[in-house]
């Protein structure tokens, strides 16, 4: 009698855990965008003041804020959905992709000198962030496909490869190398998650690196940032002065911060402070403690995130919930190493920080289909050829 209560409850607790979200993971998320949201008012105060004639301090969280609502609607929406759905809509979304990154070039808009943002009934966002998305769906689509023939390199290089190249080579032509580098590597993990041999990954990443610097050799901005990266100090007034000054922002934090409110570099000093550079400020502000623990944040998230990943009921899930905390950890790492001068600018965003309503939006989106897939953590091991 003992040993059949102890299999009801247990049955129980598993029809629970299937039913409900993985709780850790959504505190972690939304502390992230709590802070996220009270460090972007802090750095961006002063440059909304200015842009409004000093009359709207709050111009860019009021934007960010809407945009986070609208992410979190959408992140409730999604963590409702089954993964299959995904599974069954990947080559139509693939399709919708590459249609908006085209048009990207017919009818784009040119912000910042670059052309990458379309607008759609009065929205204004760029197809890239939802390029990134499909991107991940479809590759966990093929892997599931591809089963164990992934180890293969007709499947698991020129399978995986040539469905990158669909987004990779209109992203070329709008000369948006950050994407570019950021979809490439995440698509490397994803590819040893489905189970490509490292030998052709490794042979990629050669590849990859030359392909940057004949990029690099052609597109003089990109050599500029390169050359600012290296040597700041030789031209402190034009391509080094940005860099320099988020060193000075991140020096004159120290261990406790100036306090939070109480940046100076976000005064116009160190352009756009509120978004690719925003940890700079936050340095300053909060100081290497505050630094650590937000950067601690991420981590518990991202292992987090894959944790959830290890424990989906199926191939599919496991390598799509991989894919999007992938995507999360690397433009965290990027964003942190550009900050800090240890990588050349890339221009990619620090999530769920830095000012950019499509990101935030399409970030949270995201994190709702993880939910959705923790839902199911618990269920018995279907994964195909991966037990």
């Amino acid at each position: 009698m003992a040993a059949q209560r102890f299999l009801h409850a247990k049955e129980d607790r598993r029809f629970r855990t299937r039913v409900s979200i993985d709780i850790p993971f959504l505190i972690l998320l939304l502390l992230l965008l709590v802070v996220g949201l009270t460090m972007l008012y802090s750095a961006s105060y002063a440059q909304s003041e200015y842009d409004t004639g000093y009359v709207d301090s709050t111009r860019y969280l009021q934007k960010q804020g809407a945009c986070a609502v609208i992410g979190l609607g959408a992140m409730v929406l999604l963590s409702r959905i089954p993964a299959d759905f995904w599974l069954r809509t990947a080559w139509p979304l693939y399709g919708i992709s590459i249609v908006l990154l085209l048009s990207v070039l017919l009818f784009g808009q040119s912000v910042n000198g670059a052309r990458r943002w379309i607008n759609i009934a009065g929205l204004q966002f760029q197809p890239s962030e939802i390029a990134k998305f499909t991107m991940i769906v479809l590759f966990a689509r093929l892997t599931k496909g591809f089963g164990q023939s992934a180890k293969e390199f007709r499947y698991g290089v020129l399978g995986f490869g040539g469905a990158l190249l669909g987004i990779l080579i209109p992203l070329a032509l709008e000369k948006h190398l950050s994407a570019i580098m950021l979809m490439g590597m995440v698509a490397a993990v994803m590819m040893f998650v489905a189970g490509t041999n490292p030998k052709w990954l490794f042979a990629a990443a050669g590849a990859a690196v030359v392909f940057v610097v004949i990029y690099i050799t052609f597109m003089g901005y990109a050599g500029d940032r390169v050359t600012a990266w290296l040597h700041p100090e030789q031209d402190p007034g034009d391509t080094g002065y940005q860099i320099l000054q988020s060193l000075y922002a991140i020096g004159s934090g120290g261990l406790f911060g100036m306090g939070l409110g109480k940046s100076r570099q976000k005064y116009l000093y160190l352009p756009f402070q509120y978004n690719d550079y925003i940890f700079a400020i936050i340095c300053e502000e909060l100081g290497l403690i505050g630094a650590l623990l937000i950067v601690a944040l991420f981590v518990a998230l991202i292992l987090r995130g894959y944790w959830i990943a290890l424990r989906a009921p199926d191939r599919f899930s496991t390598v799509l919930a991989a894919g999007l905390i992938t995507l999360i950890a690397v433009q965290t790492v990027l964003n942190l190493g550009v900050v800090t001068n240890l990588l050349p600018s890339t221009g990619i965003a620090l999530p769920f920080f830095s000012y950019g309503g499509t990101a935030l939006a399409v970030n949270l989106g995201e994190m709702g289909i993880l939910l959705s897939i923790s839902r199911y953590r618990n269920h018995p091991a279907k994964q195909e050829g991966i037990e």
